[in-house]
């Protein structure tokens, strides 16, 4: 039932438009275009303003033959990463990527053709199906911000699938919480050369304070990283600030805390062991702290209707579905923060976020398989 050639086409077709980050303007006005074509309802929200784009999330309604369904969300983003303009698409040997200059974009646009094509399916075949609600976020990859600041009254279904990951055979039911840091080191400015002495260098605290750092995976459950180290003017001057980011993620709330407070300690006893050995009445040196919750722990039960679905979908077309853990976030866990429980499905994407990036035509054919079955079941109370 699946149409191959027309799969690969508006692949293509969705790859070859431009999209990323706050610039979703152009691909959401081809996605309202292609789902009002479909009969569907489409509301853009007003999230767009808000993030400083230049669109809001888009939301179809397809209301279906069997209304006494409960809804069924379908999820995906239209923004993608840099380098993500200009891309030209190759294929071959059944695989789409690129002339290796910019990422392929197939995070996430091989599940927006994936969701196109299934809604196809189901009406050129007249397979009944229940209400679907389809939402397309943007921002997704800048830190989830479409999702964040989704109008969430426009949303009835309380259950559903986003396609987001890789593994055709898995759906992913736990993604760890994340916490973003960020320290701004104050030392003090001096020139380099005539008055060392005068200055307190703040980027040699902050390396200290990062040296007693663990980074990187701490245990199973949780991982630490410094990402970002901005400061210094120039390099006869003894630099005065130093801001650093990182983060901590972790499946157990309490091991993200505790991470966490060990990271600020680290900042703090830098300054507090300064201070101590060289006394100043300007308060200098300083750190400050921000910490922002990015995101919350996402956790499917095994027994959850989602699981149960997909993997009695799967039976149906001789695979396997297995659960899986992320380690990263999506808009699932934005969804479950708003009692939403979404398990992710993925549509064999490969090497997403680098310009080796591609995705096999016929992985996303058995996406497209995997998903009209889930709507079916499901129709029919499974």
């Amino acid at each position: 039932m699946v149409n191959q050639e027309r799969l690969g086409d508006v692949f293509r077709a969705l790859v070859e438009t431009d999209s990323v980050s706050r610039k979703e303007g152009t691909i959401a006005k081809s996605l309202e275009k292609i789902f009002e074509s479909m009969g569907a309802e489409v509301v853009i929200d007003g999230a767009g303003p808000k993030v400083e784009g230049d669109t809001g999330n888009l939301i179809a309604r397809f209301q279906g033959a069997q209304s006494e369904v409960t809804p069924l969300l379908l999820n995906a983003h239209m923004d993608t990463v840099q380098p993500g303009e200009g891309i030209k698409i190759l294929f071959s040997d059944g695989a789409f990527s690129t002339d290796g200059t910019t990422v392929l974009g197939a995070d996430d646009k091989s599940a927006l053709a994936v969701i196109i094509e299934t809604m196809r399916v189901l009406q050129e075949n007249e397979l009944r199906h229940g209400p679907l609600e389809v939402v397309v976020t943007i921002c997704e990859e800048i830190g989830l911000l479409g999702a964040k600041n989704l109008d969430y009254s426009l949303l009835e279904a309380r259950h559903g699938y986003s396609l987001d990951a890789s593994d055709i055979d898995g759906i992913v039911t736990r993604a760890p919480a994340a916490n973003h840091l960020q320290f701004k080191v104050y030392g003090r400015d001096a020139h380099a050369g005539a008055a060392p002495e005068k200055g307190i260098n703040a980027i040699q605290l902050a390396s200290r304070a990062i040296s007693k750092i663990h980074l990187g995976r701490i245990d199973e459950e949780t991982t630490a990283n410094m990402g970002r180290i901005d400061g210094g003017t120039a390099t006869n001057v003894v630099p005065g600030l130093v801001t650093v980011a990182g983060e901590v993620r972790s499946h157990s709330p309490e091991k993200l805390e505790d991470e966490t407070r060990k990271i600020v300690q680290c900042f703090e006893e830098e300054i507090s062991m300064y201070k101590e050995a060289f006394p100043s009445e300007d308060g200098f040196p300083r750190v400050e702290t921000a910490i922002r919750s990015d995101f919350s722990v996402m956790k499917v039960p095994e027994n959850h209707r989602v699981v149960a679905l997909a993997k009695e979908a799967a039976s149906r077309l001789g695979r396997e579905m297995k659960t899986k853990t992320s380690g990263g976030g999506s808009d699932a866990n934005i969804f479950f923060e708003h009692g939403i429980v979404m398990g992710i499905l993925g549509t064999g994407m490969k090497d997403m976020h680098t310009v080796r990036e591609s995705i096999r035509l016929d992985d996303m054919v058995k996406c497209v398989e995997l998903l009209l079955e889930i709507i079916q079941l499901h129709a029919k109370g499974a």
